[in-house]
């Protein structure tokens, strides 16, 4: 309960990953008295799987995750790309075991998780967790997946498939993302990087029809189903009046929807400048060098769909395992950046900076 009343009294609205992820670190705030607020209406939670890559300070994420990975693939009908890291595997975590530990940590440091109905009049700070809002016809991408168990070996349990883009691509810029915790258990998502997410049964066919084309496998059972969909792009605040935290503080990766190692990094440098300078705000943990590449990406994929397998297998043949790991984590140097700069196709990497520059200019949106 807030009985100090020399401590400041801090509103997260949400519960869910961002919101949970600072309430499970409430006590390296020693001044805040942190509460969750549950938003009415908010979408029934559904468990999927987030994947990132390891690396220093990730310690806890690491030891809750489901498996690791120290290959994976990219592979287009042309040809393929297999990485390969000791330092920075591929790790796969539940989105409920993750949000479970944060609210069992949460409950430990008397943290509150209450209705909106009870929402606090008088908090001091108040901060917004719900996701921010597309800006325009946005990039999304839109996934349908389902984990499979066979009845005799079919899968590469040693390389996860990150993007196999040999499905059909009428739909938009579209992949089979391949989780193999097994040989006979996987996670296969069909998806969709387009500005329209009403594909229908096209998820499930096309998963039927690579899990056949590709392995040879028509029997299987359905063990869990997922689905959702993230906007690229730039985005703008759920509510313009209040500051965010997470997604809506900009933690997502425009240009490929990753978030949840990004929203790690922004709580930590949150509480790091909390505790050094006694302000507490989160801000986007992405670099503007970084966002403006993404953004151009975006324009290549958005205008030019047919061209992202290429685009992609040219990349992961142009870095190392851990140079990717890197990249895809947001640890970027210029070297770095020159290298996967260089690496576009050039041609279309100057079309993709001339349509981004035009879009910026005229309407505001990447």
């Amino acid at each position: 309960m807030w009985v100090d009343k020399l401590s400041i009294k801090t509103t997260i609205i949400g519960d869910g990953c961002a919101a949970l992820t600072l309430a499970a670190m409430s006590d390296k705030l020693p001044n805040h008295l942190i509460q969750l607020v549950k938003p009415d209406n908010a979408p029934v939670p559904i468990d999927h799987m987030w994947g990132f890559w390891g690396a220093k300070g990730l310690e806890r994420q690491i030891s809750l995750s489901r498996k690791k990975w120290n290959n994976w693939a990219i592979i287009t009908e042309s040809g393929q790309s297999i990485m390969s890291s000791e330092e920075h595997p591929y790790y796969a975590i539940h989105r409920n075991e993750w949000l479970n530990y944060c609210r069992s940590e949460a409950k430990r440091l008397s943290v509150d998780i209450i209705d909106n109905s009870d929402f606090p009049k008088d908090s001091d700070l108040v901060f917004d967790s719900r996701p921010p809002r597309t800006i325009g016809k946005a990039m999304l991408q839109h996934f349908y997946g389902i984990e499979v168990e066979t009845k005799t070996p079919t899968f590469d349990s040693e390389t996860a498939v990150l993007m196999d883009f040999r499905v059909d691509q009428s739909k938009g810029l579209h992949f089979i993302y391949l989780l193999p915790f097994s040989t006979t258990n996987a996670l296969i998502e069909s998806t969709i990087f387009s500005t329209d997410a009403n594909v229908g049964e096209f998820y499930n066919q096309s998963i039927n029809e690579y899990l056949d084309r590709i392995y040879s496998c028509t029997q299987f059972t359905i063990k869990h189903e997922e689905q959702g969909i993230i906007p690229m792009g730039s985005l703008k605040p759920h509510d313009p009046n209040i500051p965010g935290i997470g997604g809506n503080a900009g933690a997502i990766r425009p240009g490929s929807g990753y978030a949840f190692v990004f929203i790690q990094k922004q709580i930590d440098a949150a509480i790091e400048l909390s505790r050094n300078t006694g302000d507490l705000y989160f801000r986007t943990p992405h670099r503007k060098i970084d966002l403006w590449m993404d953004g151009v990406l975006l324009t290549v994929l958005q205008n030019y769909p047919e061209e992202g397998p290429k685009l992609f297998l040219q990349m992961a043949k142009s870095l190392s395992g851990d140079q990717f790991a890197k990249f895809m984590s947001g640890e970027i140097n210029w070297s770095l950046r020159l290298k996967v700069i260089f690496a576009m196709p050039k041609l279309l990497f100057i079309k993709g900076v001339t349509r981004h520059i035009f879009r910026k200019r005229n309407k505001g949106v990447p």
